[in-house]
């Protein structure tokens, strides 16, 4: 790719913020690196407008995670040219393929976020469908997911079988790169490493090992 497609505006929703700013000219407009607001910008088309933003760069991640997965069926060097196209890490595009995979089109939850899905991607899919129903009945952010998911993983450990205790040694290299992919996902380093061996030990149906 050579340069970026301009993005193109929606005809009635900029004849609605017109109308309601009462000037033609004081609509929002945007280019590759900018977002320039009219001085009189309503209050409610200012929050309209960030719930689109929102919406719109939630919805890239998938975007991005299915084209992947397109990519990986059907082109041998699918990682080679997305890194190129995209300018992302490797692991980060790897994490966007993994979720997509992880969840059908059918699966998803449109009101809930990509993020609300990636904390869930490591557990068993009837796990995944319990949370992300609960998360989305009660309007739970993904922080609040998270902290539900933990509490609940609390009585587990403290009554089940015992405990095993995992060390590695690497170098501080390869720590620092580890940490970088974790801090990607919004995740400490011992939570991304489970998810990531989670996700080498799942069976090809996607449902996780010993889940």
């Amino acid at each position: 790719m050579n340069g970026y497609p301009r993005p193109r505006s929606n005809e009635k929703e900029e004849e609605r913020t017109r109308n309601a700013l009462g000037d033609k000219d004081e609509v929002p407009l945007t280019d590759r690196t900018s977002l320039s607001l009219p001085p009189r910008l309503p209050l409610d088309e200012w929050q309209r407008l960030g719930t689109k933003i929102f919406t719109f760069w939630d919805s890239s991640s998938w975007w991005l995670g299915d084209w992947l997965v397109y990519g990986q069926a059907n082109y041998p060097d699918r990682y080679q040219v997305a890194v190129s196209e995209t300018g992302l890490s490797y692991q980060t595009l790897r994490n966007y393929a993994w979720i997509a995979r992880q969840f059908k089109v059918h699966r998803r939850h449109p009101e809930l976020s990509f993020q609300h899905h990636a904390e869930v991607a490591g557990i068993s899919q009837d796990e995944q469908d319990r949370w992300l129903d609960r998360a989305e009945r009660f309007g739970w952010s993904r922080n609040e997911l998270r902290r539900r998911i933990k509490a609940s993983l609390k009585p587990l450990t403290q009554n089940g079988p015992e405990e095993t205790n995992i060390q590695v040694k690497v170098g501080a290299e390869l720590k620092r790169r580890w940490e970088t992919a974790a801090k990607a996902q919004d995740k400490d380093l011992d939570a991304w490493m489970i998810a990531v061996l989670n996700q080498a030990a799942a069976p090809k149906d996607g449902h996780t090992a010993g889940a």
